[in-house]
């Protein structure tokens, strides 16, 4: 869970603030097949280094310090979250005036840009909405906000991280598969660090909800790992459905219906036992068994597994045609 978090910025290749500063014009972060493989490795040094710190340093100052770093990367990921649907209840009058953060390093020639962010007065309003949900969060450390942060944080994960193939996919989900059963059924460390980690990088969900309402305080909890990475799998399927041009959108549907059929499965293995489950160990299974079914019924796995993007924009070639006509103008004037 944490460690998954801290992968994805190992990825990205950018600190997190630099991250969710992009604008979202540009490129995502593609994750290759090396990226792949590593990924459970550094996502267990993360998850076993936040254990340590919580073991030998004081909890209370570490979370203090989380809190301030993930409320400023909260703000910032519900603010860019919510700006498109926002941008529908602003009048057609609303003064909306165009604003740049430049940041550059250096003078001249070596001049090089830290930070290019365009905004308006209409992400401007977002940015003071969000910033109330984060002092919220800040000072109650509420579920609700907590929540509103962690589902920021999934949606920007998943538009911003890219699988390249589905091949890739199948490397990710399966090493975090091994990773998340031997974290939390071999060890207690993923257990200790979900509990201690005061920051919205999980879901909570109150079991006592409807005996102490909003002041419910006896949760169950889901990483924003077990959401971003298999949706980001989610998401390459809908881009190979769209790229078959059958407009239908049946690996979509599959896979999304398949997390679901996994999630509820974790529920209610953890209700039936009442121990901890890693999600993925139902997750990883069903998001790559359920659309492989699809393609076997459908007889296509091998388009399946030889689709691949390239997110690398092509450089214009000359059309073929043009040289040959102007080389036989040439000819003719000879």
């Amino acid at each position: 869970m944490a460690g998954v978090l801290g992968s994805a910025c190992y990825i990205s290749g950018l600190s997190p603030g630099r991250f969710l500063l992009q604008n979202a014009s540009d490129m995502p972060e593609t994750i290759t097949s090396r990226d792949a493989a590593r990924f459970p490795i550094v996502a267990s040094c993360t998850l076993l280094g936040l254990y340590l710190f919580f073991k030998i340093f004081s909890q209370e100052y570490i979370n203090l310090l989380l809190s301030m770093y993930f409320f400023v990367l909260g703000i910032l990921a519900l603010s860019h979250t919510i700006s498109p649907m926002m941008n529908k209840f602003f009048p057609a009058n609303f003064p909306n005036k165009q604003y740049q953060l430049l940041f550059t390093q250096g003078s001249g020639e070596a001049k090089e840009e830290i930070v290019n962010y365009e905004f308006d007065t209409k992400d401007l309003v977002c940015l003071a909405m969000s910033s109330i949900v984060g002092v919220w969060y800040l000072l109650r450390k509420h579920w609700i906000a907590n929540n509103l942060f962690g589902l920021a944080f999934s949606l920007n994960g998943v538009e911003l991280l890219h699988l390249n193939n589905v091949s890739t996919g199948c490397i990710l989900l399966g090493g975090l598969f091994i990773y998340d059963v031997f974290w939390v059924f071999g060890t207690n460390v993923m257990v200790t660090v979900a509990k201690s980690f005061e920051a919205p990088i999980k879901l909570v969900f109150p079991q006592d909800l409807l005996e102490k309402g909003l002041e419910a305080d006896n949760f169950a909890m889901l990483g924003l790992g077990d959401i971003v990475i298999p949706g980001i799998f989610i998401a390459l399927l809908l881009r190979f459905d769209i790229s078959l041009k059958k407009n239908t959108h049946t690996y979509f549907y599959t896979s999304f219906v398949a997390y679901i059929f996994g999630l509820s499965l974790t529920i209610f293995i953890m209700h039936v036992f009442k121990h901890a489950q890693p999600a993925l160990l139902y997750l990883v299974p069903a998001c790559i068994g359920f659309p492989l079914l699809v393609a076997l019924a459908k007889g296509e796995v091998t388009d399946m597994f030889s689709y691949e993007e390239n997110t690398a924009p092509k450089e214009a070639k000359g059309d073929p045609t043009e040289e040959k006509t102007d080389t036989d103008q040439e000819k003719k004037e000879k």
